[in-house]
Formats: C-alpha cells, structure tokens, sequence
C-alpha cells in the first residue's frame, strides 16, 4: 500500500517536471519567433498537468485514508483475510478531486507561478507599436 502511495506523489512531481519542461520549451519557441500569441499555447499543458496533478494527490490522499482504516481495523482486531489482498481507494471520487484542485498548497503555488510567467512572457514579448501597450500597458 505504501508503494503505491509513494507512486502517486511521484507521478505528482512527474506532472510538475513536465509541466516545466514543456512550458520553458514553448517559451523559448515563442521568444525565438517573438509571436507573443503563441506564448498563450503553454497555458494548454500548464491546465492539463494542473488537473493530472490534482487527480493523483486525491488518488494518494485516497489510499492513505484506506491505508488508515486497515492500519485501525488491525489496531481493533477486525480485519479479516478479505482486508488483505484489498486495495481499494477510500473516498475516490470527483468531490476528491475538485477539494484537491481548490485547496491543496503543492498544486496552486505551482501552477500559479507558472501561468503569471507565461503572462509576463506575453506581455514582455508584445512590440511597442500595438494597440495593446499603446495604452498604457
């Protein structure tokens, strides 16, 4: 049970790692060609790991409680030989998944940071001369 939870946080730094190296390689595509439009394209990754990285925290979250009940089933004398080839995650579900996406401090801070450094590349990368940072920006 413990390996399988330790394979969900590591898909979840997977996700993070990916999610740099295609972001850093769009941009780096973007400054070369200055198209400051096309730096809108790594928002599509950025949102896809975003939600990949929150459904494998409520994965992890899930397995730990179920972890969490044998542990106390064991702790109470009621487990049974069923209970130990079992490996269900407990509580898995979409209201898992949106907590996680809403409220977890590894994924917003991260995601967060990644989305404002795509919007300041596309606004750095704007000629002078558009109507956009004619006003101001």
């Amino acid at each position: 049970m413990q390996g399988v939870i330790n394979r969900m946080a590591e898909n979840s730094r997977s996700c993070k790692v990916w999610c740099v190296t295609l972001v850093a390689a769009t941009l780096v595509l973007v400054a070369r060609t200055a198209e400051p439009q096309h730096a809108l394209i790594a928002l599509v990754p950025t949102l896809l790991f975003l939600f990949l990285d929150s459904y494998y925290l409520a994965l992890e979250r899930a397995f730990i409680r179920s972890q969490n009940a044998f542990v106390g089933r064991l702790h109470q004398s009621e487990l049974e030989s069923a209970d130990l080839y079992r490996v269900v995650p407990s509580g898995m579900g979409l209201p898992l998944i949106m907590r996680c996406l809403l409220g977890s401090v590894s994924i917003w801070p991260f995601y967060l940071l990644v989305t404002v450094t795509i919007l300041l590349t596309w606004l750095l990368i704007i000629p002078s001369d558009t109507p956009l940072t004619k006003g101001g920006l």
